[in-house]
């Protein structure tokens, strides 16, 4: 083995441990700072919506905690790789490992306790202050915001998108469009394949599924467009199945809607009953 002069009377395994752990802290720093106030403000999906910031808020956590058991693998590997390198000529076999206790209790009560430490923080998050973070939690959601919601329903259909307001006389309409700080309730649904409502920058992915009823909620922090896409493989178009949706302010979406029930007054009135969930046609002709 490659031999290195260490300081007098310094243990070789203390010594080296000294040398990791301050190489370690130091790009562990660097790296959590870089995290946190460089990457994070860009990380997705943005802060369009309450649930969207959540949804961020988190991911630069698990990013920030990454960064420490990322770079304490490559440092022992490059600094092993680095200082008990065989020189030339140097053939022989290292000294035979036999464990070491001390490392292996460490190891596996930290990665314990950030697994249990994680999976706490997270339930809390889903179900308390993030209130299911834009999720579909199918007909019966465990995390419901407080306060008034409008209701949208998103119909999934070959190959495009349809949004009904059974508030607003039941009008149905090819534009998403949502009042900017006021919770929406979605209940996603479809009328044949099974789909995937993701309305990206609000950071809301739910399945739509026939015959079921998937409830989301979100809470947009201010006006703009944001895209819709498909992300189920549903078929031949499934690629140009999107749509843009817009946030618009109260009053801005009290003059749409109104709009909307008068240009689509005709169709209404052939639309089928509103429903939380609709059936495929072979299903419902066969009874």
């Amino acid at each position: 083995m490659a031999s290195e002069a260490l300081p007098s009377g310094a243990p070789a395994e203390r010594v080296h441990g000294r040398r990791l752990l301050v190489i370690w802290a130091a790009l562990t720093i660097i790296s959590v700072l870089l995290i946190v106030f460089v990457a994070g403000p860009h990380m997705p999906p943005g802060n369009f919506s309450k649930e969207a910031r959540d949804q961020r808020h988190i991911n630069i956590l698990l990013a920030a905690l990454a960064m420490p058991v990322l770079f304490g693998v490559w440092t022992c590997l490059l600094y092993i790789f680095s200082t008990f390198r065989q020189g030339e000529g140097e053939l022989q076999d290292g000294p035979p490992v036999r464990g070491h206790a001390r490392l292996q209790v460490v190891w596996v009560v930290a990665t314990a306790v950030i697994v249990l430490a994680l999976g706490a923080f997270g339930t809390e998050e889903l179900l308390g202050s993030a209130k299911g973070a834009g999720g579909g939690q199918g007909p019966d959601p465990l995390a419901v915001p407080a306060g008034q919601k409008v209701q949208v329903q998103v119909i999934g259909q070959q190959w495009a998108w349809t949004f009904r307001y059974p508030a607003y006389g039941g009008v149905e309409t090819s534009q998403l469009a949502l009042p900017e700080g006021q919770t929406t309730e979605l209940h996603v649904t479809s009328l044949d394949v099974s789909h995937s409502f993701w309305a990206i920058q609000l950071g809301v992915k739910a399945d739509a599924i026939p015959g079921s009823d998937n409830v989301a909620f979100v809470t947009p922090r201010h006006t703009g467009s944001f895209e819709i896409r498909c992300a189920e493989l549903c078929g031949l178009w499934h690629g140009h199945m999107h749509n843009t949706g817009v946030v618009m302010t109260a009053a801005g979406f009290a003059a749409w809607i109104r709009q909307q029930q008068a240009v689509n007054a005709p169709a209404t009135k052939t639309l089928p009953p509103y429903s939380t969930h609709y059936f495929p046609d072979p299903i419902r002709r066969a009874g």
